[in-house]
């Protein structure tokens, strides 16, 4: 790990490769696990103002989960997140016709109807953020069903941190991006030699 600013850093995020693979995994991020995806508390607010215009981009599921549910939930950890579907894939989750699972939210920024893209951390995966009271964890979230997008990655050749680079800067910053690049830059050399 190392620190930029008021963030720790774990040297996987520059060391692995990672480039999601839909047609493998078929967007299983969006259906399997335990948990809604998580939420920052002011994405809960967000999800309340723009429901209306998303509902449209969601399955029917997806509607009446959130209906019932709410915009959002409280997880098991005490923590905000989406509601799911019968315990199993996220409500605003949809499907295309190859059966890939994707994000309604985000279909719906995709078409101009919503300025917002979809929560941070759906957005940032595989990396995962933990705040503490000082600082911010900034971790490679290893998952098998990710397996393909890591063997794609090394393919290619995109470490994670150029793969979440929006996704980084819409988090921390232009300028902290920049800071990682170089940290990033000097590993690498320094690793090379």
């Amino acid at each position: 790990m190392f620190q930029l600013g008021k963030t720790l850093v774990s040297e996987e995020i520059i060391e692995k490769d990672f480039v999601c693979n839909l047609t493998a995994c078929k967007g299983a991020c969006c259906v399997d696990g335990d948990a809604g995806a998580p939420l920052e508390e002011s994405e809960t607010q967000i999800l309340r103002d723009i429901y209306h215009k998303v509902k449209p981009f969601l399955r029917q599921e997806g509607i009446e989960a959130i209906e019932e549910q709410g915009h959002y939930v409280i997880g098991e950890d005490g923590e905000w997140e989406t509601p799911l579907i019968g315990k199993k894939e996220c409500a605003y989750t949809v499907f295309d016709k190859k059966g890939i699972a994707k994000c309604g939210l985000e279909e719906a920024y995709n078409e101009g109807v919503t300025s917002w893209k979809k929560p941070v951390s759906c957005h940032l995966y595989p990396v995962r953020i933990t705040e503490y009271t000082n600082l911010t964890a900034v971790n490679y979230h290893k998952w098998q069903l990710c397996d393909p997008a890591c063997d794609l990655g090394e393919s290619l050749q995109v470490p994670i941190y150029k793969f979440v680079r929006d996704a980084l800067v819409r988090k921390f910053g232009e300028n902290w991006y920049a800071e990682l690049v170089e940290i990033a830059n000097e590993h690498k050399s320094s690793r090379n030699k």
